[in-house]
């Protein structure tokens, strides 16, 4: 059965976007701290959450492979548009002109599998590139992966198998840890490892270096999938 391992990177969109009620809205707590410091601490906080949320954030990259055959494809927003393979030629890196273009394609893919694998797709990923999609007006091909979440099919994800579903809360056994710390763990080579994380995507986007965006996305799929590797054949089956 086909199954996809996918990641998405996000960048908030420009504040301008956002209508002065919106605005209001997202920053009411700031305004209410009795002190302009805390007052301006507390709203460059809220914005920096605006990367989280399909609302106030856009999709800008999606790295996909294919579980079975390690062949993928990254496709990211860039103002010049290109196709090209990764080193290794399993892996294409497409531009796409605009978000929009890029979600078409995702769900043109999305439709050729069964099942997924994320990491904390169920609470983040798949919610975002429904959203998205429904904003853009976007069809989208897979309106199942949502799915019920004490099963693996069709969507895996390892945050949540890795917790037991979040048996142990915040401080017990199984609390949850990020992909890197759970790489390190296992002997996987760690996605951070490069310099870049998902905080730089911004920057990064604001620089026009969408490659290193793509490179970066591509590497925490490239981690997801060793991790599923490693779960499916020592964890998979715990109930």
């Amino acid at each position: 059965m086909a199954r996809l391992v996918f990641d998405i990177e996000t960048s908030a969109l420009p504040l301008d976007q956002l209508d002065a009620a919106q605005q209001e809205y997202l920053f009411r707590e700031s305004e209410r701290l009795p002190d302009e410091v805390s007052s301006q601490r507390r709203r460059a906080e809220i914005q920096q959450q605006f990367n989280l949320w399909p609302f106030t954030a856009q999709v800008v990259c999606v790295a996909m492979i294919n579980a079975e055959t390690s062949r993928g494809q990254v496709l990211f927003t860039a103002t010049d548009h290109a196709e090209e393979e990764a080193a290794d030629r399993a892996v294409r890196f497409v531009s796409c002109p605009d978000e929009a273009d890029l979600l078409a394609r995702f769900w043109d893919v999305a439709q050729h599998y069964e099942h997924i694998v994320t990491f904390n797709g169920r609470g983040f990923d798949v919610p975002f590139v429904y959203l998205r999609s429904a904003l853009l007006e976007v069809p989208i091909s897979r309106k199942d992966w949502l799915g019920y979440r004490f099963q693996t099919e069709p969507h895996c994800d390892l945050a949540e198998q890795l917790t037991f579903y979040g048996v142990s809360g915040r401080d017990g056994a199984a609390r949850r840890f990020n992909l890197d710390f759970y790489c390190k763990a296992f002997g996987i080579p760690s996605p951070k490892a490069h310099g870049v994380t998902g905080l730089d995507v911004n920057r990064l986007l604001q620089e026009g270096r969408f490659r290193e965006i793509a490179e970066y996305c591509l590497r925490d799929v490239q981690a997801t999938l060793e991790l599923y590797r490693i779960w499916k054949e020592r964890l998979a089956g715990i109930k």
